[in-house]
């Protein structure tokens, strides 16, 4: 099965918005992303692949763990989001970390080369993900380790929800979603995303749930807010095939709703997500 929906996806609009967000998406995913590295424990020496690394914040924070006798890689389907992170890290003075545009799916990694495979939410758009984790699995040292995060069901996720209740009545009624269609809530199923695993070659799969605070916007700062809610996620993708007018119309019924959740710390509400542990 082919990838190439979701390639292109996030070589258009999608990849456009997510660089020209990046320094605000890597601040609303920073507790996600802190928990995700202390549970992966990368250290230093070790070979790492970051699998839709995006714009790299994770490659930076692998790559100062690993030391320069480490090395990580970071693979993404995205150009530009990819072209960002090769800045980011020549601006840094990297020299153990590197960025390929690559699907990982097929990739022709080097067998037996990586300590640890790690994604912050980079591996839930395989089309066939049985067969990507299959070909990922035989890049692996013998007992390497697996640690990615992804999101849990979508009425766990308010910051995936709420936004998109608030617009329900004004966008174009939607056709059901397929649960184990790639997308943001594809290992959401814990038993679906067990056997995924299990069948591609990987032992001792652990999935634990962690709910964490996610912080859209300082507090008060409600427009801001509500256009980031409206251009990055799931009511994004719904927008995006919407009038401009049906747009300004869902961005002021998401800024309502997002008064419930300011607060003298921000406007924030919280994600839910598995940590995927596993063993090569």
């Amino acid at each position: 099965m082919t990838n190439a929906a979701q390639i292109a996806y996030w070589n258009d609009k999608a990849a456009i918005t997510w660089t020209a967000f990046q320094e605000r998406l890597d601040a609303l995913f920073e507790p996600l992303t802190a928990l995700a590295l202390q549970v992966a424990a990368p250290s230093a020496g070790e070979s790492v692949i970051d699998i839709g690394c995006g714009c790299g914040a994770t490659v930076l924070a692998l790559a100062d763990r690993l030391g320069p006798t480490g090395h990580v890689l970071g693979l993404d389907v995205s150009e530009p989001m990819s072209a960002r992170a090769r800045q980011r890290i020549a601006a840094a003075g990297l020299t153990n970390a590197r960025i390929e545009v690559s699907d990982a799916s097929t990739y022709p990694f080097a067998p037996a080369s990586a300590d640890l495979l790690f994604s912050r939410f980079g591996v839930m758009f395989f089309a066939d993900p049985v067969a990507a984790f299959a070909n990922l699995h035989r890049a692996m040292r013998r007992d390497g380790r697996l640690l990615c995060a992804a999101w849990r069901p979508l009425a766990d996720n308010p910051w995936f929800r709420v936004p998109l209740a608030a617009a329900r009545d004004l966008v174009s009624p939607q056709p059901p979603a397929d649960p184990d269609a790639p997308g943001p809530f594809a290992f959401a199923d814990p038993d679906r995303t067990r056997g995924i695993f299990t069948q591609a070659g990987w032992h001792d799969v652990e999935l634990t749930r962690h709910d964490l605070p996610m912080r859209f916007a300082a507090a008060g700062e409600l427009d801001q807010a509500a256009d980031f809610a409206t251009r990055v996620g799931a009511l994004a993708r719904i927008l995006g095939e919407e009038s401009p007018e049906v747009r300004a119309k869902a961005k002021q019924a998401v800024r309502e709703a997002l008064k419930a959740y300011d607060s003298p710390t921000g406007i924030n509400l919280s994600g839910s997500i598995w940590l995927i542990a596993a063993r090569a």
